[in-house]
């Protein structure tokens, strides 16, 4: 498409969507005055957020005429909606281990905001000191711009209704704001959190009765950390707990020292139990309980001595959560296959974190044994009995346990890259997900520099 029908093409995208300028080629699209509009593509990615942002830019950057529809008004999810700025682990035991489009955003998102790096070459007291520290907002808007340049179309403020799978693969219905869309894709990646769609099409999900809690991220201040009576606080902090002031969860380490709360000004420290994003229902509990646990605090910080001006500095919109429903694939990670770095036969990435399960008592990571990198198989994101659909993300299908590692951003970035290399080839080729060659895949992610097992 040259300069002239790109632009042609532009002007004729009502403002429901934003459209790219490279990469694949334009979606089809009619749009009746009624509001409804009709959409042909190749891959659909639903849920722009950590995985689902790559995914989207890896499959129209290899061709595929791609549409990413996400509920929320930026893309990000749990990196920018959750708050969560600080994407890992993208290293592992001295080497880089995770890298592709995911770590070209994180590395223009650094290099624009003036931040800096750890030394990855040094081990680390614990894992903490290898995340990537990124600007949120500005992380949101280089994505959107990757994603547009690549030539896939957003569209925000938008949610499926219906999805049908076709002889050719997928026929979806969505809604947003005035506006109606009937979609035909070949492809479908599912890369909503919860397993959204799969739930959706009446494919089998997995929960356990009890979840770990979310976290509401939020930032306190003015007030001097270094000059603050650990003791005196330390006391009245059991004084709140035990009369009601605050309650459990409100500082995750029930049992520490609340001046280590105070001193990291609050961020990713407190749960949220019962956090669950997989209605609109829980989601608004979610966010209330987590604001009305924010007031708790910011209200008995301003009691202590030396913080009675204390000040909410940021907060998130909404609870991030760590988990709900995971989906069953055609081959499912155990904590077993990850604790021992499991290379599976058809591994398209690898994945490090510690097993870190987060409970009523806190959290108590379990790091990996010296030298182990789990990988993560492509048939893991693949719904047990489906054609045309791919998973990415923290449903991908694992026991608990192998999921409290999986879940996090750089694993699920690498999931994404691998979900969008699939579906642009499986369209291609006019073919099914596992029916494409696993060599042409893995050229495919070596061609935009994903790191593969050997």
């Amino acid at each position: 498409m040259n300069r002239r029908d790109l632009l042609k093409a532009a002007s004729a995208v009502p403002v429901c969507i934003a459209m790219g300028t490279a990469g694949g080629a334009a979606p089809h699209r009619a749009r009746a005055a009624s509001g409804k509009e009709s959409v042909d593509i190749d891959v659909l990615v639903v849920g722009g957020g950590t995985a689902g942002i790559i995914a989207a830019i890896q499959a129209a950057r290899a061709g595929a005429r791609t549409l990413v529809v996400e509920m929320a008004g930026q893309l990000g999810g749990t990196t920018t909606i959750g708050g969560v700025t600080a994407p890992g682990l993208f290293h592992a035991w001295g080497r880089q281990v995770i890298a592709g489009i995911g770590w070209e955003l994180v590395m223009k998102a650094v290099e624009l905001d003036g931040g800096t790096l750890p030394d990855f070459s040094k081990p680390a007291p614990s894992h903490a000191h290898h995340q990537v520290r990124i600007n949120g907002p500005l992380y949101a808007a280089l994505a959107e711009e990757a994603v547009l340049e690549a030539g896939a179309a957003v569209a925000y403020y938008e949610s499926p209704l219906s999805v049908r799978e076709t002889d050719g693969g997928w026929l979806v219905e969505t809604a947003g704001k005035g506006l109606r869309r009937t979609i035909t894709c070949r492809q479908l990646i599912d890369c909503t959190g919860g397993a959204d769609v799969v739930g959706m099409i009446g494919l089998a999900r997995l929960r356990e009765a009890e979840s770990q809690p979310g976290t509401l991220i939020f930032r306190l201040g003015n007030y001097d950390a270094a000059s603050l009576d650990a003791e005196r606080i330390q006391a009245r902090y059991r004084e709140a707990l035990a009369t009601g002031e605050l309650r459990d969860g409100d500082y995750l380490h029930k049992g520490g020292r609340f001046v280590d709360f105070l001193r990291s000004g609050g961020y990713n420290a407190q749960h949220v139990f019962g956090a669950d994003s997989s209605t609109s229902a829980s989601q608004t509990s979610a966010n209330i309980a987590g604001r009305a646990s924010v007031l708790r605090l910011l209200r008995f910080t301003r009691t202590l001595p030396g913080c009675k001006h204390a000040r909410l500095v940021s907060m998130q919109q909404a609870t991030a959560v760590r988990e709900t429903y995971r989906i069953v694939g055609e081959v499912q990670i155990t904590v077993d296959d990850y604790t021992c770095g499991r290379v599976f036969e058809d591994a398209i990435g690898y994945t490090f974190y510690p097993i870190d399960l987060h409970g009523a008592e806190g959290v108590r990571p379990k790091p990996l044994a010296p030298g182990t990198v789990p990988t993560i198989p492509l048939r893991a994101l693949v719904p047990q009995g489906s054609r045309n659909l791919l998973v990415a993300g923290r449903s991908i299908s694992s026991d608990r346990l192998a999921n409290s590692a999986l879940r996090v951003q750089a694993s699920c970035m690498a999931m994404g890259q691998a979900a969008g290399a699939a579906a642009a080839l499986a369209a291609r080729q006019k073919t099914t997900l596992l029916a494409v060659p696993l060599e042409e895949l893995r050229e495919l992610l070596r061609k935009h520099r994903a790191i593969l097992p050997a």
